[in-house]
């Protein structure tokens, strides 16, 4: 579990690196399932932003004790699990994902979530680690963000320059196997990668029940099906509804 400076850091700087970290066995288990979902759907070879739709044995990650206990330690005894996406940053060729909030994009009301973001391979600000500004988080506000067609970026929108002083910028290192976790309101991006060495991550995207996600209200993502927010199935893992609003059928 999280210890006391750490659940500190937490709600001071928007994110935290725990003491925790997945054995080999556990890595390799993640590694064989994006594998195997890779081998069935070459498209999303470098990102997927809906395990699930296509792979229901992530959800055994989601459900790990240690990591329930870290999030429940944050967000509170109830909440749900909404989502789960990899993140593969191949050698040389890994995109730059621009500075943002998650919060943006996703149709949660009131917007609230923690995002476990598990390393599978080392990340390092060489080949493109995770970057956040410690603290950004507080406002409890979406900045403003502008619409980019630049090439070779992760995300289409992306936050104005204006809103942070990136000279503030922190570098989350990972070494296999250990995570971070951070709030739906940090500031955070990530570089292109330039080196040899691939780069892989998977998210968990937990919310508290108090907050309803919004099948109605969600922009259709490009392909729609399984990939589109409003097609997502939304589980309960610890407590209650405590909106008595959250839709959990299943849906893919």
């Amino acid at each position: 579990m999280l210890t006391p400076s750490e659940i500190e850091q937490y709600h001071r700087d928007g994110y935290v690196t725990p003491s925790f970290r997945f054995d080999d066995a556990t890595l390799d288990e993640i590694r064989d399932a994006h594998t195997r979902l890779v081998a069935r759907h070459p498209e999303y070879h470098d990102y997927c932003s809906a395990l699930l739709a296509f792979d229901p044995w992530f959800l055994n990650v989601a459900r790990r004790p240690e990591l329930l206990d870290m999030v429940e330690q944050v967000i509170g005894s109830d909440f749900a699990l909404w989502n789960s996406s990899f993140f593969a940053k191949p050698a040389k060729v890994g995109t730059r994902t621009p500075w943002h909030q998650d919060g943006e994009y996703w149709p949660i009301r009131p917007l609230a979530t923690c995002t476990v973001w598990i390393a599978l391979d080392a990340s390092t600000p060489e080949n493109g680690c995770l970057r956040v500004i410690p603290g950004s988080h507080r406002s409890r506000q979406l900045a403003q963000h502008n619409h980019s067609d630049a090439a070779n970026i992760a995300l289409n929108l992306e936050l104005d320059e204006a809103a942070f002083d990136e000279s503030e910028a922190v570098d989350i290192i990972l070494q296999p196997g250990e995570m971070s976790l951070h709030d739906v309101y940090l500031y955070h991006g990530s570089e292109a990668n330039q080196s040899d060495h691939s780069r892989r991550g998977m998210t968990l995207r937990y919310m508290p029940t108090s907050s309803v996600y919004r099948h109605s209200e969600a922009t259709p993502s490009d392909p729609a099906g399984p990939l589109d927010l409003s097609k997502r199935t939304v589980y309960l893992m610890r407590g209650t509804d405590v909106s008595g609003q959250n839709d959990f059928r299943v849906r893919y």
